[in-house]
Formats: C-alpha cells, structure tokens, sequence
C-alpha cells in the first residue's frame, strides 16, 4: 500500500464470559465488566476508546480510501482483521471500539467492511480471550 501510515496500540485484558460469537461485529470495550449478552465483545478493560485515538490516526480513517490493518495479539497467538475506513465516521464513543463485517456507523464504529468478526476468530483464540489474567495487544495501522 503506498502513501501514509499511522499507527495506535491498545491495551485490554480477557475475561471469562467472552463469547466472541457475534456473526457481523467484533468490539473492544473500556468497561471491565462483561455480560454474556456481549458476544461480539473480544477485549475488556482497554486504555482507549475510538475518543482517545490519536488525531492523526482519526483523521486517516476517514479518508475516503482508508484501509484499516487490525491485530489482535493473546498469548503468542496473533489475528490479523482487515477494513476499511470512512469520511462518514463518527469517532465519539468514550469507551467502545467497533469492527464491521457491514457499512453501518454509528458513534462506536471505527472501520466497516471488515473480514472477520468475533465468530471468525479461531476458538483456540477465543480460549485466550476467555482468560481474565490475559493482556491483549491491539495495533491499528490505517493506511491512505
């Protein structure tokens, strides 16, 4: 890919009732709480949200040919979730970071038309995100 890269690291850790069964979405949340109601959620207790994302990175998003590179790193294992991103984001939800298999936005979602959602992730993966004492590396790359 030719032109600007910018770079985000996040922080999270696991929890016991990870899912990771949502068909369309895959987030990452702030809170540290998680019912099993949450089962697109794959990382809790993360030190950004899409607010705290860096200006630069922000703005490379929406850019109208934005490609978003998502790696999720646990225990040694790696998943790697390619997107693409929008003029139309919103970016303004304090704590919640979301991924979209779909073209729907709204204040939570930072890239759209992904391919993979929580469901993609391979169990022996989800088993790492399942473990409350696991850190969760996140590096978004978008690319302009």
């Amino acid at each position: 890919m030719s032109g600007r890269e910018i770079t985000e690291r996040i922080l999270g850790f696991g929890h016991k009732n990870i899912q990771a069964i949502h068909p369309t979405t895959l987030m990452i949340t702030k809170e540290r709480g998680l019912s099993t109601k949450g089962d697109c959620i794959v990382v809790v207790g993360a030190d950004k949200g899409l607010t705290e994302l860096s200006e630069s990175f922000r703005e490379g998003v929406k850019k109208p040919n934005a490609k978003i590179k998502i790696f999720v790193e646990a225990g040694g294992l790696v998943q790697q979730i390619n997107a693409s991103g929008s003029p139309k984001l919103l970016l303004t939800h304090p704590s919640d970071i979301v991924i979209r298999k779909s073209d729907y936005i709204s204040e939570r979602t930072l890239a759209i038309f992904a391919d993979k959602s929580s469901n993609d992730l391979p169990r022996n993966f989800v088993k790492k995100l399942q473990d409350p004492g696991q850190k969760i590396k996140i590096t978004l790359i978008v690319y302009n």
